[in-house]
């Protein structure tokens, strides 16, 4: 995904530079319809990453558990 991302920036950025030496408007609304693609492109990517399985959440959770819980010890007479 960060690939499409540089390669619609740079899309983008060819057509900026198209706009300026041309003086027309309709190459850059098009810089900046292809910008926008990438920056919604990168923004789902980002959020998307973040996520974390719930089965891994779930071991971690018991990992953490068992190691907060004091070790029971052999001479332990409360029994």
């Amino acid at each position: 995904m960060l690939v499409a991302t540089l390669v619609l920036a740079a899309i983008g950025f060819g057509l900026l530079v198209i706009a300026l030496m041309t003086g027309s408007v309709i190459w850059a609304w098009g810089c900046i319809a292809v910008c926008v693609v990438g920056a919604v492109l990168l923004l789902t990517s980002a959020l998307g990453g973040r996520t974390v399985p719930a089965d891994r959440n779930t071991a971690a959770d018991r990992r953490r558990e068992r190691s907060s819980r004091p070790a029971r010890d052999e001479h332990d007479s409360r029994d």
